[in-house]
C-alpha cells in the first residue's frame, strides 16, 4: 500500500519508519520534523502551557492544521476528493 504525506504530498516509502502520531495522518519523517521544530513556536507565540487541556487541544488543533488534515477554519480535509490533494489550487 502505497502512503502519500498529507503536508508535502510525496510518496513515503514502505520502508520509512514513522513515529506513531506521525503515522495516524500519515507524515513523512521530513515533515514532522519540521513540526517537532514549529510546535516549539506555536507553543511559545500562543503561550501554550501544557498542563491545561485546553492548550493541549490548541496544540493538536495546530498539528492538524500543519500535516494538511485541517483547514484554518477547522474544516477536515477529505483527501477521498482528488481536487483536495492540491494545495497550490484555489478551490472552488
Amino acid at each position: 500500500m502505497v502512503r502519500t504525506c498529507t503536508k508535502c504530498k510525496s510518496e513515503i516509502p514502505d520502508s520509512e519508519e514513522l513515529e506513531p502520531t506521525a503515522a495516524t495522518y500519515p507524515c513523512c519523517a521530513k515533515c514532522w520534523k519540521e513540526w517537532k521544530e514549529y510546535r516549539i513556536m506555536v507553543m511559545n507565540e500562543l503561550r501554550l502551557d501544557m498542563s491545561l487541556p485546553d492548550h493541549r487541544k490548541l496544540l493538536k488543533k495546530n498539528e492538524k492544521i500543519f500535516a494538511g488534515v485541517l483547514s484554518p477554519q477547522g474544516d477536515v480535509i477529505d483527501f477521498a476528493n482528488e481536487d483536495n490533494r492540491k494545495p497550490d489550487k484555489p478551490q472552488a
